[in-house]
């Protein structure tokens, strides 16, 4: 009897080993995922530290080094849409940097391959992704002065489906009081 159960904690501590050792294998993994994901963080922090300090260029320089890190076709295409919607981000923000620093044709390149990488985005995150991509855009646009072009994002991201995020920008205000500002300018 003593050495069955000598042999049942044996085998216990042989398959505990195992699951160890498995439990090891998917630490190892979520470690090495968490490490990739920094150094996108990495460009993402810098670029917004920089542009916050008012540096747009380095701002700039540094979401283009995320746009490409992340716009191969085995990121984001018609067959792979996996990183679509972390692309579309990226091009977003990007466009918002370029219009802070006063080119906003530039702005516009960017926020049109935004858009692009929106429309191949899972449905499930589309409506967020459009969201954040509209809000950051007319953010810029606001910030820089252009209120009309500000509300115009605005609008087109609320036709485009985008979720609650996007009614935190500056220019929602904005939109939502044109039409009554129209109205009593039609009337006089």
């Amino acid at each position: 009897m003593r050495r069955e159960a000598a042999n049942n904690v044996g085998g216990r501590d042989r398959r505990c080993g195992g699951i160890r050792a498995l439990k090891n294998v998917v630490t190892l993994a979520a470690c090495a995922s968490m490490l990739a994901s920094c150094a996108s963080d990495s460009y993402q922090t810098a670029a917004m530290q920089a542009s916050e300090s008012g540096d747009q260029k380095a701002a700039i320089s540094l979401a283009k080094k995320e746009v490409a890190r992340i716009s191969g076709p085995d990121q984001c295409s018609r067959t792979t849409t996996l990183n679509c919607g972390t692309l579309a981000l990226a091009y977003g923000t990007l466009a918002g940097y370029q219009i802070l620093d006063g080119d906003s044709t530039a702005g516009e390149g960017s926020f049109s391959s935004a858009k692009g990488a929106l429309s191949l985005t899972d449905p499930g995150t589309r409506s967020g992704a459009t969201a954040m991509v509209y809000r950051d855009v007319s953010e810029a646009f606001w910030k820089v002065g252009d209120r009309g072009r500000a509300v115009a994002v605005f609008n087109e991201g609320r036709a485009a489906g985008a979720d609650k995020w996007l009614f935190m920008s500056s220019a929602a205000r904005a939109a939502d009081q044109q039409p009554t500002d129209q109205q009593s300018t039609d009337s006089h």
